[in-house]
């Protein structure tokens, strides 16, 4: 990512913005959802892939920011939703999708199951992940 903060520093206009969007591993909620109501029932889990991956893109904007290559101008967290019709597609895209990234044990999947089965008719399970969004400025030094 070094590698690519240079190149995107490179090409940028001078006084140019970066944005750093990019999920955040937090052993994010598992929740049953309806109109009605909404039931954490588990979180993932975050496997080692992802924890080091999050470490390596942090250490590498900072350093980039140390450089005097940008500038943090603003940055916050926000959650963005991944929804289902049933558990069962959330554990197939889990293990499709996510396989390095993310596990779900099978206590938080039978929460699921069973929250789903006793909800309102148009429960729903969802994901509940934590996105960073941080913008950057680049500097004039080259």
């Amino acid at each position: 990512m070094v590698h690519a903060l240079r190149e995107i520093q490179r090409v940028l206009r001078p006084d140019g913005l970066l944005i750093d969007l990019r999920p955040f591993d937090d052993r994010w909620p598992v929740e049953v959802t309806s109109a009605r109501e909404t039931h954490q029932v588990g979180r993932l889990l975050d496997l080692e892939f992802a924890i080091t991956s999050d470490q390596a893109a942090e250490r590498a904007i900072e350093q980039a920011a140390a450089e005097g290559r940008f500038i943090r101008e603003e940055g916050e967290f926000f959650p963005f939703l991944y929804y289902w019709d049933t558990p069962n597609e959330m554990q197939e895209f889990i293990a499709e999708e996510w396989e390095e990234f993310n596990g779900l044990d099978q206590e938080t999947m039978q929460a699921a199951r069973s929250a789903w089965a006793i909800g309102d008719a148009d429960s729903r399970v969802r994901i509940r992940m934590k996105m960073l969004i941080t913008r950057w400025r680049k500097s004039g030094i080259e």
